[in-house]
């Protein structure tokens, strides 16, 4: 980071039109991207840009993209499944418009999933890749346990609404450990413990449970990310435990034999919340010397 205090200047576009619409943000020139420091995209999966805005402020010395992913925020809402496959694409066309080369990329969570399908559909897109705590199963011993689990997520969404499936998915990404077989047979957590709505508001198009199972259930391309070598990281939090994400991580890594890369804090330690204040500053420097190492 430079030392400006500045803010870069924010650019609001969108690429695609009707259901196909994403919206995106531009900060900085896109202009001053150099093969040597190009433009940074950061996303997540289905947090949308609001939840990038500290990590981005970070990177004042080139530009920095942020997006709302399909679903999620800004963008057209709907009832459908979502897939992996589809947000690779989404991300796919957000470079090609911003037609300023390969990106370097950031994705966590969901996100991370993301990055993952966009690295096997389009390898030329990005030049450097960070993969935060990528949310699959598909690779973990728990894995056929953590799909009945996003199956009762699913039914319990679609019976009683966001606020009884949120309380169960939080249940869900706090745990620490591999899922057991009965995992189910625990008590079910009441919404109002996570400050969430106990009623019932009739609403299905929480961009979050449009993603379930897809993104959790895709697997890898493992062939296709090894041909990146070092320009490829796999993340995980110093923080995070045995969460499942952080699991996941270090199974992709495995794989691809690799050892994951720490980050200071957690899941979410790119940002600051109450009741989570993360490690945005430190996030970021280790993000940085992540890129720089391999540029």
């Amino acid at each position: 980071m430079t030392n400006s205090t500045a803010p870069q200047a924010l650019d609001t576009r969108t690429v695609g039109e009707g259901d196909d619409a994403i919206t995106y943000d531009v900060r900085g020139d896109l202009a001053t991207a150099t093969p040597d420091r190009p433009a940074l995209f950061l996303f997540g999966g289905p947090m949308d840009a609001t939840g990038f805005q500290m990590l981005a402020a970070r990177f004042d010395d080139r530009p920095v993209i942020t997006y709302d992913p399909r679903g999620a925020g800004r963008n057209p809402t709907g009832t459908s499944a979502l897939t992996a496959q589809q947000h690779a694409e989404d991300l796919h066309r957000v470079i090609a418009a911003l037609d300023a080369g390969p990106v370097d990329a950031f994705g966590t969570s969901g996100g991370g999933v993301n990055l993952l399908a966009l690295l096997a559909a389009h390898p030329d897109d990005v030049r450097r890749a960070v993969v935060h705590e990528p949310a699959t199963t598909a690779l973990l011993p728990d894995r056929a346990a953590l799909l009945e689990v996003v199956a009762d997520l699913k039914r319990t969404y679609g019976a009683q609404g966001a606020g009884a499936a949120l309380a169960k998915f939080i249940r869900l990404v706090m745990f620490d450990g591999p899922v057991s077989d009965d995992y189910l047979e625990g008590p079910t957590p009441d919404p109002a413990m996570f400050g969430l709505p106990t009623g019932d508001d009739g609403g299905r198009t929480d961009p979050l449970f449009r993603n379930m199972p897809a993104v959790l259930e895709y697997r890898p391309d493992v062939a296709a990310l090894q041909a990146f070598g070092d320009r490829l990281v796999i993340a995980a939090g110093v923080e995070s435990g045995d969460t499942m994400a952080a699991r996941a991580a270090r199974s992709v890594a495995a794989a691809l034999e690799i050892e994951a890369t720490v980050f200071p804090s957690d899941h979410g330690g790119f940002t600051a919340q109450p009741g989570a204040p993360g490690d945005p500053d430190g996030f970021a420097a280790r993000l940085r010397e992540v890129l720089d190492a391999r540029a």
